[in-house]
C-alpha cells in the first residue's frame, strides 16, 4: 500500500473569541481527516470561514492545531522544534493568495529570491545565473532581476512568489487562493504553469479555492469542506458527475452555465437559511440545519466519514 506525503488525522484549531464569564471558542477546524499522496493535487472548496485556510495553515505549522496530528513524509510536524522544524520549513511552503503582501517592497526580485536560500544556509556558485533560471522556469527573464514588486502586475508577482519557494525545491505547496485575485487570462496561465512545474519536479499540492472550475481543472481528488469539517472526498470526475452529499449537490448546482439553453434545463438546489455560527455549532450534522432531507438522526449524531464507492467517502446519514 502506498504511504502518502501527507496524513491529517482529527485536526483541529479553536481560537478564542472573549468571553467575561465563560471563554468562547470559535471552533475554525474541527475534527479534519484526509491523506495527499505524492505528485498528486487535493483541491479543498467550500464556502467562505469553513477553515479552509486555516487548515493548510496548520499541516505547514503555521498556526498550533489545538488538537490531532500531521504527518509529513511519516515525521509529526505537530511535534517538529529546531533544525527538524527548519528542515521541514525546505520541504514545505505555501503561495498565498495576495502575492503583493507576501512580497517585501523593499527587495528586488533577485534578493526576494536568495533570500530562502541564505535563511536555510544553502550555497550556489553563481547566484545571477541561479535566480535568472529560476525566473525563466516562472514566465520571466534576467531583466526582471533587479526590479521592485511595485513595478509587476498581480500576475507577475505570484509568479516572483512562485519562483521564491522553487529555490528550495519543496516537496509539496499548499495553494492558497493563487489566482483569485487575478485576471481569468493570466489565471490560466498560472494554472498551466503550475500543472507544467508539478509535472517537471513532481510537486504534491493543497490546492484552496472558490472556483469549483479551477479545482477541477487543477486536482486529481478534491475534498468539500463545511463549517469546519470535510464532508465528502472524492475523485475530480467522480464528484461532478456522481456528488452523494446534499452541500456538494448545491455547491455543484451553483456553477454558472453560459449556455441561457442549458442553464433553463439545469436542475436548481435551494439552500434554505444562513450556514451556523462556528461558535457555537449544532448537534450532529453541521448541515442539519439547511439540508432539505435531514432526518432526526441527522439532528443528534454527527456522521462520520465512510466510504460508499471507491476512493469516494461521505459524511451523510443518508448513505
Amino acid at each position: 500500500m502506498v504511504e502518502p506525503l501527507v496524513h491529517v488525522e482529527g485536526l483541529k484549531k479553536y481560537f478564542p473569541a472573549g468571553g467575561f464569564l465563560k471563554k468562547v471558542w470559535v471552533k475554525a477546524v474541527d475534527g479534519v481527516s484526509f491523506d495527499i499522496f505524492e505528485g498528486e493535487t487535493l483541491g479543498l472548496v467550500g464556502e467562505s470561514g469553513c477553515g479552509k485556510t486555516t487548515t493548510g495553515r496548520l499541516i505547514l505549522r503555521l498556526i498550533k492545531p489545538t488538537a490531532g496530528k500531521v504527518l509529513f513524509a511519516g515525521k509529526d510536524v505537530t511535534r517538529l522544534r529546531g533544525k527538524e522544524l527548519k528542515a521541514f520549513r525546505r520541504e514545505a511552503n505555501i503561495v498565498f493568495q495576495d502575492p503583493y503582501t507576501s512580497l517585501d517592497p523593499r527587495q528586488t526580485v533577485f534578493n526576494i529570491i536568495m533570500e530562502p536560500l541564505k535563511t536555510h544556509g544553502i550555497q550556489v556558485d553563481d547566484p545571477e545565473g541561479f535566480v535568472t533560471k529560476l525566473l525563466y522556469e516562472v514566465g520571466l527573464n534576467e531583466t526582471h532581476l533587479y526590479r521592485y514588486p511595485h513595478e509587476f502586475s498581480g500576475g507577475q508577482r505570484q509568479r516572483i512568489a512562485i519562483a521564491r519557494i522553487l529555490a528550495l525545491r519543496p516537496k509539496f505547496i499548499v495553494l492558497d487562493e493563487p489566482t483569485s485575485a487575478l485576471d481569468v487570462s493570466v489565471q490560466a496561465q498560472i494554472l498551466n504553469m503550475l500543472k507544467n512545474l508539478q509535472k517537471k519536479y513532481g510537486l504534491t499540492y493543497l490546492f484552496i479555492s472558490h472556483n469549483l472550475g479551477v479545482v477541477r481543472y487543477m486536482s486529481n481528488r478534491i475534498a468539500v469542506m463545511y463549517l469546519g469539517k470535510i464532508v465528502e472526498i472524492a475523485p475530480a470526475k467522480t464528484l461532478f458527475e456522481n456528488p452523494l452529499h446534499p452541500y456538494t449537490k448545491a455547491l455543484l448546482a451553483s456553477i454558472p452555465v453560459p449556455d441561457p439553453e442549458a442553464a433553463r434545463t439545469k436542475p436548481k438546489i435551494q439552500i434554505t437559511g444562513e450556514p451556523p455560527s462556528p461558535i457555537n455549532p449544532p448537534p450532529g450534522c453541521r448541515f442539519a440545519p439547511r439540508c432539505p432531507h435531514a432526518k432526526d438522526l441527522c439532528r443528534q449524531k454527527d456522521p462520520k466519514l465512510k466510504e460508499i464507492e471507491h476512493k469516494h467517502v461521505v459524511a451523510c446519514w443518508l448513505y
